[in-house]
């Protein structure tokens, strides 16, 4: 006695709302670029610049006690929302008009008209690279000298074995 199985259909992933789908995985950083550009976009910052480049515009002393937060349009203009070591928002204040020249200077134009201030714990710079070790010789009894295969993969295995061999 034979069962007949139905299968359940497949939706259709090919219309116009739809992307095609590969078949395989994507990269991770495929989508990192979308997904960048939406947290900076519902913190009001249409450009990232001002973020990625603070320590450049607002200056290394600055820097160091203020973050950006967010940036709101306003009827007079942009209002900058700043995060700044306690205690340090007083000191700022009184730097609010350079501050503002600065920020429209790198921007190109009058966006920003007010700056404000929430106090709190700054987040902590991402840490520098390390630097890479440089690769050493390979030493004659590693395994991938012995390795019989494509040429291509011959110097890719030795190359892994000198940068570990550094390590």
């Amino acid at each position: 006695m034979s069962r007949s199985v139905k299968k359940p259909q497949q939706p259709e992933t090919s219309g116009p709302d739809t992307a095609p789908r590969r078949g395989r995985a994507a990269a991770v950083g495929a989508d990192a670029g979308g997904s960048a550009a939406a947290a900076f976009a519902r913190a009001g910052f249409r450009d990232p610049a001002l973020v990625l480049r603070w320590r450049e515009i607002a200056g290394p002393e600055v820097a160091r006690l203020a973050q950006p937060l967010k940036l709101a349009d306003g009827p007079s203009g942009g209002t900058l929302t700043l995060r700044a070591v306690p205690g340090a928002a007083l000191f700022l204040g009184h730097e609010k008009r350079a501050l503002c020249e600065r920020i429209n200077a790198y921007l190109g134009g009058p966006f920003v008209t007010q700056i404000k201030f929430s106090q709190g714990a700054l987040l902590a710079p991402p840490a520098p690279p390390r630097p890479q070790a440089k690769p050493g010789p390979l030493p004659p009894a590693d395994p991938s000298r012995r390795y019989d295969g494509p040429e291509g993969l011959a110097r890719a295995l030795q190359a892994l074995a000198r940068r570990r061999a550094a390590q």
